[in-house]
Order: C-alpha cells, then sequence, then structure tokens
C-alpha cells in the first residue's frame, strides 16, 4: 500500500514540475510586439523610379543608398549595453516612553478610604518603553556587454520603420554560444555605413547564451528543479 502511495506521489510531483515553470528558468520569447503582427506591412511603391536610371534603384545602380531598406536586407545591429545602478538607504527610529502613576491619584478626598490606604502603602505604578530600529543597506551592480550582429529586415511597417531579427551561433571547444537579438528600428538610425546602435532599438530583446558541458555542470539537476518546484518552503 506504501509502495504505491509512494509512486502516486512521485507521479504528482513529476506532473506538476512538468507543467510548471522555475522561477530560476529565465526565458525569453522572441515574438514580435502585438502591435508588429498586426499593423499590415507597407505596400511596395510601384512606378516612381526607372530601374534603368543611374540614380534608381534597380540592380546595380551606380548611385544608391547603401543602408538596408527592403525586406531581408541586412543590417549591422552593435550591441553596446552598460548597466550601472546604484542605491543606499538608511532608516533609524526611536521611541521612548516614562509613564508614572501615583496613589494620590485615586485619592478622592482627606477622608477617603484611598486617601488612609496610601498612608499606608504607598500605591503607584511606574510604566518605562523603549522602542529603537536602525537599518541601513546599500546596492551596487555594474555590467557591460558589447558585440556585434548582423539582423534582416522581417517587416516594413506602415509608418516605415523596420522589424529586424538576427541570430548567430557559434560552437567553440564543444561549448555552443548563441546571440539573439531583435526589435523595431527607424531607418534613420541607421548610420551611412549600414550599422545601428543597439540603444535605437524600440522594444529590444537580446540574449546571450552558453550551452555545453560548463551549463550543465552549474546548472540544477531535473529532480532538483521537480522538487522546488513544489516545495512550499
Amino acid at each position: 500500500m506504501r509502495k504505491i502511495e509512494s509512486l502516486a506521489l512521485l507521479s504528482a510531483i513529476l506532473l506538476y514540475s512538468g507543467c510548471s515553470t522555475h522561477q530560476a528558468d529565465a526565458k525569453i520569447d522572441f515574438k514580435p510586439p502585438k502591435y508588429v503582427e498586426q499593423v499590415p506591412p507597407r505596400e511596395e511603391l510601384r512606378g516612381l523610379y526607372n530601374p534603368g536610371s543611374l540614380f534608381g534603384r534597380g540592380d546595380n545602380p551606380v548611385f544608391s543608398d547603401k543602408k538596408a531598406m527592403n525586406i531581408n536586407d541586412i543590417v549591422t545591429v552593435v550591441i553596446d549595453e552598460n548597466i550601472l545602478s546604484s542605491s543606499s538607504g538608511a532608516k533609524k527610529i526611536a521611541k521612548k516612553t516614562d509613564d508614572n502613576l501615583g496613589g494620590a491619584v485615586f485619592a478622592g478626598g482627606p477622608g477617603s478610604l484611598a486617601t488612609q490606604a496610601n498612608k499606608v502603602s504607598d500605591i503607584s505604578v511606574g510604566i518605562n518603553s523603549s522602542n529603537t530600529f536602525a537599518a541601513q543597506g546599500s546596492n551596487t551592480r555594474k555590467e557591460k556587454f558589447t558585440t556585434t550582429i548582423s539582423a534582416r529586415i522581417i517587416k516594413i511597417l506602415e509608418n516605415g520603420n523596420y522589424f529586424i531579427d538576427g541570430r548567430r551561433e557559434m560552437l567553440i571547444d564543444g561549448q555552443k554560444q548563441i546571440l539573439h537579438v531583435n526589435g523595431v528600428i527607424r531607418p534613420e538610425d541607421i548610420t551611412q555605413t549600414n550599422m545601428i546602435d543597439s540603444k535605437y532599438i524600440a522594444d529590444a530583446k537580446i540574449l546571450y547564451e552558453t550551452q555545453g558541458d560548463i551549463k550543465e555542470a552549474t546548472e540544477k539537476g531535473w529532480g532538483t528543479k521537480a522538487i522546488e518546484s513544489v516545495w512550499p518552503f
């Protein structure tokens, strides 16, 4: 009977852990923002230029802008992210209370019972309380990430902005490095060398991940994650 109960409990834990996400599992969804999916693509303008002209946008125009401007054109993204944050706080509270209640307070008059009792025994009450709270904390964080990646124009929005997406995978000494970025950019933010800084990307999503033996060695096992996903403490 106990074996059946143990198996049932283990099955319930595995089922629950499979449907839950551990808090330490950071994920990024690279689906385009809703407005990018909802806005129809910009219609291609036809008949406004002569493909054979020197100033046209034909196959090999002599004078043309080398910046990305069409679907599947490539733009170089310069990722230069600096995260610097510093915060500090201090709080101090002090409170002290002294209350003394003498027997004369209870005396009603010279001949009262309370007055006569006070002559025999000095009835008095004293209350002393003190409360002090002091706390201080500080936090400093500094991170820097710099690299470059090429991204394609996936969609041209009606207002002329581009939705770009780029991914790069490298296998170095058995370790797989993945870099993924996407977001919305403005054509005017692209430089003459066809590059754009990551600070100009709206709704930017940037992922840098390393997969391999080192990552597996530093991660918790699936059993530990299964237990922690249902452990209430």
